[in-house]
């Protein structure tokens, strides 16, 4: 038996082509003005070269979503890629568009987002890292912010920001629990007045949701300047443009609000950029990146982060409602693995066949199945194989879909690349040919913001029904008060159950949804409405993935996935 190689063993042994060949594919000529390339396998697609495609049309856009996360591993960037190569092997011309990855799991936990297997992007160890410094801007436009405001207070506080009042944290992008309460201008009066302040990671900054959500310059400048940055004592809102600060980090961000385009494997183009949290914003790449897909491609493959219940519903909710993007269907990648243990199967057991419960755990999945098909939009399942997977389980849970009259691919392409995608690529080409999607939102805008609150607990989550107290409710009556009602909702939760309980598996109903804190991100445009302990700064474990990576002797990373 060969031996398994590792993710970055079969990375480093893709043989790449430069971006220019990659880009000629897309029809994007090989001219100066219409990207910047960053080394040999990487470019930036210039925004103006993006203006001269307006009139044309767009191609096809899938949704890859997922069942409900599990420690099982359910690989949504691994569908992603592979899809898009399985699109590219039946003569289809398909963009792939992902999210970039976070320094701070990549040194913790969770690893990168860079696919796994023969279904990547490439080139991986710079795309996990820092990639062309996107984050590393963001990062530095949301601390100028920052700055600013301390330096204001400090020349005499003309706007009156009550310092208590204070709602814009610093961010940098890493794992880092000691900073998420912190005291600031401590050391005397040189150093400004004393106050409680605080850290949380880059892509939970609302300037990720803003870049990702914009739709050229002038939209993000705009949505900077509305940021709410502090109020006043008499609780009036200060706005970041009332400190003339939306300019300088609109600098701060020109290029980084170019699309970056590299490829996969199989020397397919992959569009990756932006990367916001999942819980705490809408968790889907931006709107620069989709919209230029769409015009350079037939079909553009791209995902939302967690399960359906987070990702897809704020992919649809919120990124489709601001930027009037419609998908042609939905993929919702499933593994024999996690549905075991949705059906109460120990992580170490998995290997062992058990169909009895894999029939409990899909329950999960049908969650999922009926909760997208409330958008209108026409659902696949990729059912993505695992080695240790028995013909049993994957023969029942191909069959449970069938009889849903949902069909069910099995995809091999962790382990063949797009060879193993080819039938999900010919079903989701079928299902974008039929005749127009009736693409709906869950909630309309004018729905009052409680009830849109209620909708999504109600018919995604199941809840019987949402606690919140007299200050909360008061809080949203105030934000319709002041113009806020028509913005959409983005629920941070748990990524591990449809409850706010991570240990209820499955599909668990006769809950409530509790809502602890509500957030309005008045830049990005939607109300963040917290429910049980969500944390905007992750920590490192007690063995963080940094302990295993260096630097060998060649100057080659080891450790890195």
């Amino acid at each position: 038996m060969s031996e398994v190689k590792s993710d970055i063993q079969i990375a480093r042994e893709a043989k790449m082509q430069p971006i220019k060949d990659i880009l000629t594919k897309i029809n994007v000529p090989d001219e100066s003005s219409a990207f910047s390339p960053i080394g040999r396998h990487i470019a930036k697609i210039n925004l103006e070269y993006l203006n001269t495609l307006k009139n044309k049309n767009d191609g096809k856009l899938v949704l890859v979503t997922a069942i409900t996360p599990t420690p099982a591993g359910e690989g949504k960037t691994t569908t992603s890629v592979g899809l898009s190569d399985g699109l590219n092997k039946i003569g289809k011309k398909s963009i792939v568009c992902l999210r970039e990855p976070s320094l701070g799991p990549s040194f913790g936990m969770k690893g990168g987002a860079a696919g796994g297997g023969y279904a990547q992007v490439v080139p991986m160890e710079q795309i996990n890292l820092h990639f062309t410094g996107d984050f590393h801007a963001i990062t530095s436009a949301h601390n100028l912010l920052s700055a600013l405001i301390d330096n204001h207070i400090y020349w005499g506080n003309k706007l009156d920001i009550d310092v208590r009042r204070i709602v814009w944290k610093r961010v940098m992008d890493m794992n880092d629990r000691s900073l998420r309460s912190i005291n600031i201008n401590l050391g005397g009066i040189a150093n400004g007045f004393p106050r409680e302040d605080g850290f949380d990671i880059t892509v939970a900054s609302e300037i990720m949701a803003i870049f990702c959500l914009s739709n050229d310059l002038e939209d993000l400048e705009n949505r900077i300047g509305n940021i709410t940055i502090a109020y006043t004592r008499n609780r009036k809102p200060i706005y970041a443009k009332d400190l003339k600060a939306q300019g300088p980090m609109t600098v701060l961000l020109k290029d980084a609000i170019k699309p970056n385009i590299t490829q996969t494997l199989e020397n397919n183009p992959a569009i990756i950029h932006g990367g916001p949290f999942a819980n705490i914003a809408h968790g889907c790449n931006s709107v620069i990146a989709t919209k230029a897909g769409l015009k350079l491609a037939d079909y553009v493959i791209t995902e939302a982060g967690f399960g359906a219940d987070l990702g897809a519903e704020k992919f649809l909710d919120i990124k489709c409602r601001k930027s009037n993007l419609k998908p042609s269907c939905v993929v919702i990648v499933a593994t024999v693995r996690a549905l075991k243990m949705h059906g109460g199967v120990a992580k170490d057991e998995l290997k062992n066949e058990n169909v009895e419960a894999l029939k409990k755990g899909l329950v999960n999945l049908k969650r999922h199945i009926e909760n997208v098909k409330k958008f209108g939009l026409p659902v696949t399942v990729a059912v993505n194989h695992f080695i240790a997977d028995s013909n049993n389980e994957v023969d029942t849970l191909i069959k449970f879909c069938n009889d849903l009259g949902i069909k069910a691919c099995l995809c091999t392409h962790w382990s063949n690349g797009g060879e193993g995608t080819k039938e999900l690529a010919l079903h989701v080409s079928e299902l974008c040919e039929k005749k127009e999607t009736k693409f709906k939102f869950l909630y309309e805008s004018k729905t009052p913001l409680f009830k849109k609150i209620e909708i999504i607990a109600k018919e995604i989550y199941r809840a019987d029904e949402v606690i919140a107290d007299t200050k909360i409710r008061e809080q949203l009556k105030n934000f319709e008060e002041i113009g806020y009602g028509d913005l959409p909702i983005c629920i941070a939760k748990t990524q591990y159950s449809f409850s706010t309980d991570p240990s209820l598996k499955g599909a668990p109903t006769g809950h409530a949804l509790p809502v602890r804190e509500i957030r309005l991100s008045s830049g990005a445009e939607f109300i963040v409405v917290i429910c049980g302990a969500v944390m905007t700064m992750p920590g490192l474990p007690r063995v963080p993935a940094a302990d295993s990576i260096k630097l060998n002797k060649s100057g080659k990373i080891e450790g890195l996935f």
